[in-house]
């Protein structure tokens, strides 16, 4: 799947809204990718699985784990695809952790899955609930990256698509945004 075909579903879906937006990191930006709005119809669902599931083959995963809400559609079906465990992470007093009697053993093989990445902090968060219960995090993938690439995870990331999106601190937005209500959409 070329990035090009990811973006066109994100477009056909409405799943790429314009206007301006305060991501989870806190940053104000003119797009967001609403994934949800994509990943509604399960056949792009599973092939965005597919896709996303190629590059993590030759890991001979055990388990992927996803931070709620985001990564939890795109990391089932990726554990899917793979045939492997699904398990995620949730909040518990504004933190991420394990609950639902999840647990990894020492030494479990680990990919973490999100929808979209700007700054990889519940990615992060994600990776070290992993190594705390002794697992090894072997990957990242997720369907944006918005960095472009420039996120470093310190194992191997893959992506669909990786666009430099801009985005902003709140007090240095440019006059376009500050004309113009800010929403945000995501997860809270």
């Amino acid at each position: 799947m070329t990035p090009e075909e990811v973006l066109q579903i994100f477009r056909e879906t409405g799943a790429l809204l314009e206007g301006h937006f305060i991501l989870r990191s806190g940053l104000h930006s003119r797009q967001y990718f609403q994934c949800a709005l994509a990943l509604q119809q399960m056949p792009v669902v599973e092939r965005l699985g597919a896709a996303l599931a190629e590059p993590l083959r030759a890991l001979a995963l055990a388990t992927i784990i996803a931070p709620a809400m985001g990564g939890l559609v795109i990391g089932q079906e990726v554990a899917r695809q793979l045939r492997c465990r699904f398990i995620f992470t949730e909040k518990e007093d504004g933190r991420l952790t394990l609950r639902r009697g999840f647990r990894i053993t020492p030494g479990e093989r680990i990919a973490v899955v999100e929808d979209v990445v700007t700054q990889g902090g519940r990615v992060r968060e994600t990776m070290e609930i992993v190594r705390n219960a002794g697992g090894e995090v072997l990957a990242v993938a997720v369907l944006v990256d918005r960095s472009n690439g420039t996120v470093d995870f310190g194992v191997p990331f893959f992506s669909l698509l990786r666009l430099a999106v801009e985005a902003f601190p709140p007090d240095q937005l440019p006059p376009d945004l500050t004309a113009i209500p800010a929403l945000k959409p995501g997860s809270r």
